[in-house]
């Protein structure tokens, strides 16, 4: 075989593998980082917000100043459980739990805050979570992501979706900030027929 035949051949063989690490490459950066994690159990203080996700910065300054009136302060980030899909009721109709966390005291409140807002505990969940980064505002791509990875790690969800906030604000507009957007998830289990 000549020089030039060998030169060719190694040429052809470098681009063959350069593209399919390019391509390799491209697919995984496309796919969302999806990991399950544990947690632990948590105390909240919440209340029931019904209306369109945008204008909910009054309910959640509300529920801020319950915690402080009533001496419960905030022992982590502002979440929110999304209890219904906006694609199937109109922006008024949306149900959405803000949840403050509070230390397990404020237990003793649990009853006593009103028809919409309490205080309750969370169980000890796996949840699948993934990163949503501020400004980005496609949900729709993000949840799709979510789910088709629930599925692709052995996983199915178990509850509604909930967002919590990675910025330090009590007021601002939330979908611009960073968040994990987690659903809380049970393995798939293997039929043995």
């Amino acid at each position: 075989m000549s020089k030039v035949k060998v030169w060719s051949l190694l040429l052809v063989l470098v681009v063959t593998v350069g593209i399919t690490i390019g391509i390799f490459a491209e697919q995984t950066q496309n796919e969302p980082n999806i990991v399950i994690r544990q947690l632990k159990p948590q105390t909240v203080l919440y209340t029931i917000y019904r209306g369109n996700y945008d204008k909910m910065g009054q309910a959640i300054s509300n529920l801020y100043a319950l915690a402080g009136k009533k001496g419960v302060y905030p022992h982590g980030s502002l979440s929110c459980a999304y209890l219904n899909n906006p694609e199937y009721v109109s922006a008024e109709h949306c149900l959405t739990e803000i949840r403050i966390p509070v230390a397990k005291e404020a237990l003793k409140y649990a009853g006593t805050l009103g028809e919409m807002t309490d205080i309750k505990e969370l169980r000890a969940m796996e949840v699948a979570v993934i990163i949503k980064h501020g400004m980005q505002v496609d949900y729709a791509t993000l949840y799709k992501g979510l789910y088709d990875g629930i599925v692709k790690k052995g996983y199915r969800a178990s509850d509604n979706a909930w967002e919590s906030f990675l910025g330090k604000s009590i007021s601002g507009d939330y979908t611009q900030m960073k968040s994990e957007i987690m659903v809380p998830v049970e393995r798939l289990t293997q039929n043995k027929d």
